[in-house]
């Protein structure tokens, strides 16, 4: 993922909403959103490295990751990203212990953020900051520097989230927040180590360019009941949409 936008605990019905974008290459192989047969994960699945960038299990657990981009950090470390969503969703480890092993590898990744948890706590970790956090009841965005950083699409995006929750909530509209294709103004860029040309680029919400750009908008809403729902259009390029896949299931009646 490269930009996560989610309200914790800021309504009654819905106490988490989460929007978030994947921006990859196009040529990297990927599966849609489906079922593992492997985990109890409903989850887009990267097919290169194994791994994913957002997914859900059967209890009505999230995780997600995004990398940190940093001058010279291209290259990809010993282990994949993907996996940092996969295990903790696959695994039983609580969300706190899951991160404190995490953190005792964690150089052996790039540099990342990851966002995990349940509509009840939700937790924070990068290997790039200071270490775990738990995320008060708030609205909040992740891309790629720190957590909640200023940068313009987040500060944007949230301020639309919370417009979005103000009403009722429509997947739909939620959706829509995160195909804004509009880039930044140059002075309100971060300097994140790349060219201005590719920073400029990198500035709007959905991302479109030869060979490289939004792959898929995901919406996942958790409510007071138990019931998940998870939205995700998926794009074949900058020009064409792919499938849209929608998921709903009640964490009651998974877990008895």
């Amino acid at each position: 993922m490269c930009l996560i936008l989610f309200a914790h605990r800021q309504r009654a019905d819905y106490p988490l909403v989460v929007i978030a974008n994947r921006d990859e290459y196009y040529a990297r192989p990927s599966r849609d959103a489906h079922w593992w047969d492997d985990a109890p994960i409903f989850a887009g699945r990267d097919l290169e490295a194994g791994g994913t960038w957002l997914g859900v299990d059967r209890r009505g657990r999230f995780a997600a990751v995004t990398n940190v981009r940093e001058p010279g950090g291209m290259q990809p470390g010993p282990r994949s990203r993907g996996e940092l969503p996969r295990d903790f969703l696959a695994g039983d480890a609580d969300a706190a212990t899951y991160l404190d092993a995490v953190a005792a590898r964690a150089q052996a990744y790039s540099g990342f953020n990851l966002l995990l948890g349940d509509s009840d706590r939700l937790w924070f970790y990068s290997n790039r900051g200071p270490g775990r956090r738990r995320i008060d009841a708030g609205v909040y965005g992740i891309s790629n520097g720190a957590f909640d950083e200023a940068w313009p699409k987040l500060a944007s995006g949230k301020a639309e989230l919370e417009r979005a929750l103000a009403g009722e909530v429509d997947p739909g509209a939620l959706a829509e927040i995160l195909t804004d294709h509009r880039t930044a103004d140059d002075h309100e860029l971060p300097r994140t180590g790349v060219p201005l040309d590719v920073e400029r680029l990198l500035s709007s919400r959905f991302i479109r360019s030869p060979g490289y750009g939004t792959r898929a908008c995901t919406v996942v809403l958790i409510d007071v009941d138990g019931e998940v729902y998870f939205r995700e259009d998926n794009y074949l390029d900058a020009d064409h949409a792919g499938a849209r896949i929608e998921e709903r299931f009640n964490i009651r009646d998974e877990t008895g």
